[in-house]
């Protein structure tokens, strides 16, 4: 099974590159990730691979973004894969565990974004890459979220208004999402 989830996600990434060649040069070492024996466990001190979740409004006007306990930042929900090679699973698991938010799906089986980011040193676990493959995520039922342990807090934010954020990872998704419905004509 691992076999067929690791090629189901390297057909991943060649899709993804194909929709956007510009970030072809920047990612290129989640391919070459994947050909390690285990990129998705936490031991892998030289990088592994997470899951996280674009997760949005039945509208697709908001996104519900996480105020990161430990790491002090707003972020979209996610975390690691810890052995998991289905990194959509992943990413919604992370989703429903952050935010308490049910009736959550995956939207198909695209990548939405990829992200390569240094964690720094906490707590006795050395600085390491995580290799962030995200997902988008539709909140299809209530919207009603829990706040819990992992997060300061949580909130809903319109779209709009993250594409328009300091921090370049939450807007290059945004801005990749507004372009997706324009393209659709939502």
């Amino acid at each position: 099974m691992h076999d067929l989830l690791r090629a189901r996600l390297a057909t991943q990434f060649d899709d993804y590159f194909r929709r956007w060649p510009a970030e072809k040069p920047a990612d290129a070492g989640f391919s070459e990730l994947l050909s390690d024996p285990d990129p998705f466990v936490r031991d892998r001190l030289e990088g592994h691979f997470t899951g996280s979740a674009w997760l949005v409004s039945a509208d697709g006007q908001r996104t519900l973004l996480t105020h990161h306990r430990k790491l002090d930042r707003w972020l979209q929900p996610g975390g690691h894969a810890d052995g998991d090679a289905d990194l959509a699973n992943v990413a919604l698991k992370e989703a429903l565990e952050e935010s308490g938010v049910t009736g959550l799906r995956v939207d198909g089986a695209a990548i939405f974004d990829l992200d390569h980011h240094w964690i720094p040193e906490r707590k006795g676990v050395l600085g390491h890459w995580h290799f962030d493959v995200r997902y988008v995520v539709h909140a299809v039922g209530s919207e009603d979220y829990v706040v819990g342990e992992e997060s300061h807090d949580l909130a809903w934010r319109p779209v709009s208004e993250v594409a328009l954020e300091p921090d370049e990872s939450l807007r290059r998704m945004a801005r990749k999402w507004l372009m997706q419905r324009d393209q659709l004509g939502d």
